[in-house]
């Protein structure tokens, strides 16, 4: 039984990292920490868990906790396991960091991006980028693993194949996306009341996002070359999901006749495939079916479709999952299970809810 402790329990992504591992049958939760709630019984926090977890929630000390567990799931505010995590911790314990403190590799662009001194910049070059579609035999052999974001988890998968493939010029890649608004965590801020959100639509970040140089990264490792894309999300009035619509043109390839032209459908889906037909959690959806966030609402699942615009000559990609499972503590259950070397799918095959 692996014995796993969460700091930062108390956020959506910790409290969905809750729900999953209590079902996991080979976890057993030893720590739930909350700065906000330390001595108060996590079910008096989550209602929904009375009856579930009698635990009461700890604090953050993480040199403690290292002694205690097998795993560390670190689902807090960018900076915090930066500046917790040490040499002896990392020689105890496995670490899940849902936090971008060690997702982008350049620390200068990590600091200018994100507005804070990185506290431990010797771990970025062995931190494992946590995408197990991309990165799964190097997630296997990590003791230290960036769990990517929601939007970049998504933004990424969605374009990945043709990006890899050169089916696309990166160069021209827009990624339109939008968010439900459990991605901007629990804490109380004025524009996520529900007077501010409910009946209303907005971008925000624009041009600005800290996903940006994530999203960038990622996909430049898969074009071979430095990327620089625009990225705009968007907030929406629903509690959970992703979508993003991703627009690039198209690059000629050679044509069963040995002409170059036009990728058509079956090549654009042959690329997907080949990718992702073997992948438990990615579904290319049937010709002309636009992925919708929901039907893949609580489900570690991302569904991705594409459409071809001939008259323009440019492919508009799209991608849903679910921003706290998939985008944050699936993706982490998923991590960890490779990381023990359990099969991967364990304690996340969940069908979405619907309605």
């Amino acid at each position: 039984m692996i014995k796993a402790g969460i700091i930062g329990a108390t956020g959506y992504a910790g409290g969905e990292l809750v729900r999953l591992l209590t079902a996991h049958k080979d976890v057993e939760i030893k720590w739930y920490g909350s700065r906000s709630y330390i001595d108060k019984k996590y079910c008096e926090v989550y209602q929904n868990m009375f009856q579930i977890v009698d635990d009461v929630c700890m604090d953050d000390n993480m040199e403690e906790l290292a002694s205690q567990v097998d795993v560390i799931f670190t689902a807090t505010p960018q900076g915090l396991c930066a500046s917790l995590v040490n040499d002896e911790i990392l020689s105890k314990v496995k670490i899940v960091d849902l936090s971008a403190d060690f997702r982008i590799k350049d620390v200068a662009t990590y600091e200018k991006w994100y507005g804070i001194e990185h506290k431990s910049p010797q771990y970025i070059e062995e931190a494992v980028y946590g995408l197990c579609e991309i990165n799964r035999e190097d997630v296997k052999k990590a003791r230290l693993v960036a769990n990517p974001g929601c939007y970049t988890t998504c933004s990424i998968l969605t374009a990945y194949p043709l990006v890899k493939e050169g089916l696309i010029d990166p160069s021209t890649l827009i990624i339109d996306a939008k968010s439900g608004t459990s991605g901007a965590g629990r804490g109380a801020k004025v524009p996520n009341l529900y007077c501010e959100v409910n009946e209303n639509i907005k971008a925000y970040g624009v041009a600005s996002h800290r996903h940006t140089p994530e999203i960038e990264e990622q996909l430049g490792y898969a074009a071979g070359k430095e990327l620089v894309l625009n990225f705009t999300p968007h907030l929406v009035p629903m509690n959970r999901g992703i979508l993003v619509t991703e627009y690039a043109t198209l690059l000629p390839v050679k044509k069963a006749d040995g002409s170059m032209g036009l990728p058509d459908y079956e090549q654009v889906k042959a690329v997907y495939d080949k990718y992702y037909k073997d992948e438990k959690f990615v579904r290319v959806l049937e010709k002309g079916i636009c992925p919708e966030t929901k039907w893949v609402e609580g489900s570690n699942y991302v569904d991705i479709n594409f459409v071809i615009d001939e008259r323009t000559g440019r492919i508009i990609m799209m991608g849903a999952l679910d921003n706290l499972v998939k985008g944050a503590a699936g993706q982490a259950v998923q991590n960890m299970n490779l990381m023990f070397g359990l099969k991967e799918s364990e304690g996340l095959e969940l069908v979405p809810m619907f309605p």
